[in-house]
């Protein structure tokens, strides 16, 4: 049921992230009101509670946070178009992916029409949107992220105000999406080289944990140091050493029918690094070669 004392909210697009975004609103008591450009989405939504408007103009108009969550940058704009006039004054709270020269370039239009702009990432799947600890980035106005942060809390309770540039929360997402893809894709490419000799998957899952803890996880950490501190050295595994035992699991899953495909790039790196000096260098000199087009040279 809805209280008369939370901020009323409207959520644009009730895809599978928007819709959660409304429901976790309606649980919280904010008056919710709720639009899809493609009808027939919203009945789930109006029987917990929400309010289902006619057009964008008349949703934007209900609720003085507008959360906006849709395919892209281009549906965004195409989506609030006609209701460019009733934006002044509110708070659009941007929750598209995109890209942060994107966010930035929304942020200028929101600041043209007199319009609060929040642009952030939701950091979880829909089934966990709302939950105390889940994380949402957001930059853009640190005014409205103070006044509005009861309400944004209604989504995520970890929710992180990264700074007043707009394409800060975007920036931080892409970061956090590439370690998240390119850590799932190693995985893979284990349980491939596993069920190469008839090993389950779910043989890898017991020490994957300590693994991660005890090495990936403290790794990261000393490579982020030396990343700023701009130096690489007494290392105890270097660049050369891992040179080589990347070839080998190359070797190994060329040997197994299994494609080398996703080591093959990263062995290219470390040819790249040895061959700009880093050799006797950690792992975190691959930083050199991947920031500079020269190839870190």
């Amino acid at each position: 049921m809805a209280d008369e004392k939370r901020t009323p909210v409207t959520v644009l697009g009730l895809g599978l992230m928007g819709s959660a975004l409304a429901s976790a609103l309606v649980r919280a008591g904010h008056p919710t009101t709720v639009w899809n450009r493609m009808p027939g989405k919203a009945g789930a939504l109006v029987a917990q509670g929400a309010v289902e408007a006619a057009g964008v103009a008349e949703a934007v108009t209900a609720s003085p946070v507008v959360v906006a969550c849709l395919l892209d940058h281009d549906a965004l704009h195409e989506v609030l178009a006609p209701a460019a006039d009733a934006l002044a004054g509110r708070l659009l709270v941007n929750l598209t992916s995109g890209l942060p020269d994107e966010a930035r370039q929304a942020a200028a239009r929101a600041a043209r029409l007199g319009t609060e702009y929040l642009d952030g990432t939701v950091m979880t799947v829909p089934p966990l949107v709302g939950q105390p600890r889940t994380l949402l980035f957001y930059s853009g106005s640190r005014a409205a992220f103070d006044t509005h942060r009861e309400t944004l809390a209604a989504l995520g309770g970890n929710g992180v105000f990264l700074g007043e540039d707009a394409g800060a929360a975007a920036l931080h997402d892409l970061a956090l999406l590439g370690v998240l893809w390119s850590t799932l894709a190693g995985a893979l490419h284990g349980f491939a080289l596993l069920g190469s000799e008839q090993v389950p998957a779910s043989a890898l899952l017991p020490f994957l944990g300590p693994w991660i803890t005890q090495v990936v996880l403290p790794g990261i950490a000393g490579a982020a140091r030396q990343v700023e501190a701009g130096r690489y050295g007494d290392a105890l595994s270097t660049v050369a050493l891992n040179r080589a035992g990347l070839a080998k699991m190359v070797k190994a899953s060329e040997a197994r029918g299994v494609r080398p495909d996703l080591m093959v790039p990263i062995h290219g790196l470390l040819d790249a690094a040895v061959a700009a000096g880093h050799g006797g260098d950690g792992l975190a000199s691959l930083f050199e070669v991947i920031r500079t087009p020269e190839g870190g040279a």
